[in-house]
Parts: structure tokens; C-alpha cells; sequence
């Protein structure tokens, strides 16, 4: 019997497929798969699905680059449910720029974001987006993300391995206590006048708010974004316009 005659396939000829970190044990993604899907799968060691809304084959990573390569192809004890074990490209699966699809928590009686976006999909998906950025916005903005993308993969780390990971571990409190010595180190730095300590504390302060923007799963693209916005306008209009300012 030919090995995919023996998947038990829906009525619509699919099957659920779930995808796995194979070092992590993580699951990125819930997707489906018909016949040709999971074929391709095993042939060509990346995985591919079936997309019902479009009712096309879909290479995961087509559009973003982040393909899933297929380490292990498991089928549940039923015959009706499919498992990858994968190595996620750039660590992001989910189309939000997230490691996971699985990224809303259920907090007493509301789902919460419990994950932080990695990538801004803006990035990720429009290709004139990025080209129309200047070299150097777009050096300055890749360190930052770089940055970024290391400090949100502290969470869950070790405590005792990670000075990020300790600061996610002890919450937010412990993140804005920080972020609060470091302006006031700032402002010292500005007071005495002193050019290389100015420098040293506003990275201070420029990185534990990448890690507030983290914990709350908001990105340096999004406050790019915000300042662009803000670009050619009056300070005085924008104050202005925010509520309760009127």
C-alpha cells in the first residue's frame, strides 16, 4: 500500500498538518494538506500546504523567505493527523511576524498577546516597502531589528543565563524600573555636558525600551512608523491633537 493511501483524508480530500520546532518542541502553526501537499513535503524536504481560501498549493516562505525545512513526517496514532518536525527559517512562522501562530494567551476570561512581533509583516511582505527606504534608514533600521529580534528571543531563556531573560522573568515593573534609572542617567550625562556618557546612556535607554516594546509585542518598525507620521508637522499642532490636550 502506497504510504500516503494510508492517511486517513477528510471528505474535502485533506488532512490537518501541525508544525513543530524540532529543537524546541514549540508548535509554529496548524495548516492543511491535501495528497499533492504532503507528497511534495517529503520530496522536496520543505513544507508545503494546501490553502482552502485560495484553493492552491502553498510553499511555506513563498512570499516571506521563511520556509519550514522538514526534519521528521509523523502521522498520530488515527491516520488522520499529520506532524512536522521542522527548522523555522528567520524563526518566524506566523504572518504577524511572530515565532508562532499560537500567540494570544487566555488571561482569566481574555486572550491577551503573549508573544512579541519579530519582524514587522510590512517588511516581511511588501517588497516596495523596503526598497523605497534610504540606505541609511535601512542600515539603522536592520541593526535595530537585529537588536530587537535577539532581545524577544530571551523569552522563556534561563534567568540565571540572561540579563533579558531575568528582566521578562521579574515582569514589567522590573523593565520600566530600568527604563527610568536609564533616562535619569541620561538627563545627568546631558546636565554635565559629558558627549561619551550622552552616547553610553541613551543606548542604555534606547535598549530597555526595545525590551518594553518587546513585552508588549509593538516593534521598532511600528515606532519608526509613528515618527514618520509625525514628519513635517508641527510639534506644537501634534501635542495639540492628542486627547484631552484640546
Amino acid at each position: 500500500m502506497n504510504w500516503l493511501d494510508q492517511v486517513k483524508w477528510d471528505a474535502r480530500g485533506l488532512v490537518p498538518a501541525i508544525a513543530q520546532d524540532v529543537r524546541t518542541g514549540r508548535v509554529l502553526m496548524f495548516a492543511w494538506m491535501n495528497r499533492e501537499a504532503l507528497e511534495q513535503t517529503h520530496k522536496r524536504g520543505e513544507a508545503v500546504y494546501w490553502s482552502r481560501s485560495r484553493h492552491k498549493l502553498w510553499h511555506k516562505g513563498e512570499e516571506s523567505g521563511h520556509v519550514q525545512t522538514v526534519r521528521d513526517i509523523r502521522l498520530d496514532c488515527d491516520g488522520d493527523v499529520v506532524l512536522l518536525q521542522v527548522e523555522q527559517a528567520g524563526g518566524i512562522a506566523c504572518h504577524t511576524g511572530r515565532e508562532s501562530c499560537f500567540f494570544s494567551s487566555l488571561d482569566h476570561d481574555r486572550w491577551t498577546v503573549a508573544d512579541p512581533v519579530l519582524k514587522d509583516p510590512a517588511q516581511i511582505y511588501d517588497p516596495t516597502h523596503t526598497q523605497a527606504a534610504s540606505t541609511e534608514q535601512s542600515d539603522s533600521g536592520a541593526a535595530l531589528e537585529r537588536i530587537y529580534a535577539t532581545i524577544a528571543s530571551r523569552r522563556g531563556a534561563d534567568p540565571n543565563q540572561s540579563y533579558v531573560a531575568r528582566l521578562f522573568h521579574k515582569g514589567e515593573d522590573a523593565i520600566l524600573k530600568k527604563i527610568g534609572e536609564e533616562a535619569t542617567e541620561l538627563v545627568m550625562a546631558a546636565k554635565d555636558g559629558n558627549a561619551e556618557k550622552i552616547l553610553y546612556e541613551t543606548a542604555d535607554l534606547w535598549f530597555h525600551s526595545l525590551v518594553a516594546l518587546a513585552q508588549h509585542g509593538l516593534t521598532p518598525r511600528q515606532v519608526l512608523a509613528e515618527l514618520e507620521r509625525r514628519e513635517g508637522r508641527s510639534g506644537l499642532a501634534e501635542f495639540a491633537a492628542r486627547p484631552g490636550n484640546s
